[in-house]
């Protein structure tokens, strides 16, 4: 799935849970419908490219929620690492991001997730609706499903945004030189 051309997606952690996350386990639509369903865990990572939305070195999806993180060829185990989501203005806990990494064997790869998930708030709303409700109103299970951002890592740098910028950059120039060769009407 591609965005059109001049399009990014570069979600902060809060966009991906309540303008993305949120809508889909509340069953709302979401505009525009950028990132796709997908079962993770029959695909190694890299064979992601096509199923899932790429940008950059960078693939979202949604998926099921589910502790098996097996693939043909390894697993997905976690790092230990769960950091709370917090919106920017109210500072509320809206979310939770897991850090998992892929593992041939025994041998931990470069490969990493993100895997994003609701806070579990269905014991406060089902007491809540219990109180004085008796009709059957469905309520979404947050549970089911999460957002992952699967990514290479650079082993030479920890952080690599800098590097992201370079590389735009570098392309920029590289497509300048081609300039000539465009014939514009």
């Amino acid at each position: 799935m591609n965005l059109p051309p001049g399009f990014r997606f570069f979600p902060t952690d809060e966009e991906l849970v309540v303008h993305f996350l949120h809508r889909k386990a509340s069953l709302l639509p979401c505009h525009p419908d950028v990132i796709p369903d997908l079962d993770l865990y029959p695909y190694d990572p890299w064979d992601l490219p096509g199923k899932a939305l790429q940008e950059g070195r960078q693939w979202y999806f949604y998926s099921r929620k589910t502790q098996e993180r097996v693939t043909s060829n390894g697993y997905w185990g976690s790092m230990g690492i769960d950091e709370p989501v917090f919106t920017s203005s109210t500072h509320k806990k809206v979310g939770i991001k897991k850090y998992l990494t892929f593992y041939l064997g025994d041998s931990q790869t470069n490969w990493a997730m993100q895997e994003y998930s609701l806070p579990d708030s269905s014991n406060r709303s089902s007491k809540r609706s219990n109180r004085g409700s008796t009709s059957s109103t469905h309520k979404p299970d947050y549970s089911k499903w999460v957002i992952c951002r699967v990514y290479e890592q650079n082993c030479s740098d920890e952080e690599d945004d800098d590097g992201a910028e370079l590389s735009c950059l570098d392309e920029v120039f590289l497509s300048l030189d081609d300039l000539d060769e465009v014939s514009l009407p």
